[in-house]
C-alpha cells in the first residue's frame, strides 16, 4: 500500500532487536519505509476488528432478519 502523498512524516522512537536492526542497516534498508507499510497495514486490521466488535450486535441482527424474512428487495430481484 503506497503512503498518501499527503501524509506528513513524524519523527518517533523506537525499540527494535538489536541484530535485525544491525543487518537492516548493512543491508541498507530504510527502517522507516519498511516500518511504515506495515503499520499502516496492523491499524487498518485493528480498525476493522474494532467496528465489526462494535457491530457485532447490529450484523447479527441484519442476518437473522434476513435469514427469516429473506433480502428486502428479493422480490424485484433481476439476477
Amino acid at each position: 500500500m503506497p503512503t498518501p502523498v499527503a501524509a506528513p512524516k513524524k519523527a518517533t522512537n523506537i525499540t527494535l532487536s538489536a541484530d535485525v536492526l544491525s543487518e537492516a542497516k548493512a543491508l541498507g534498508i530504510n527502517i522507516s519505509q519498511a516500518c511504515d507499510p506495515f503499520l499502516r497495514e496492523r491499524v487498518k486490521r485493528e480498525q476493522e476488528r474494532r467496528w465489526q466488535a462494535d457491530n457485532a450486535e447490529f450484523i447479527a441482527a441484519y442476518n437473522a432478519g434476513v435469514e427469516r424474512d429473506g433480502l428486502p428487495l428479493d422480490a424485484w430481484r433481476s439476477f
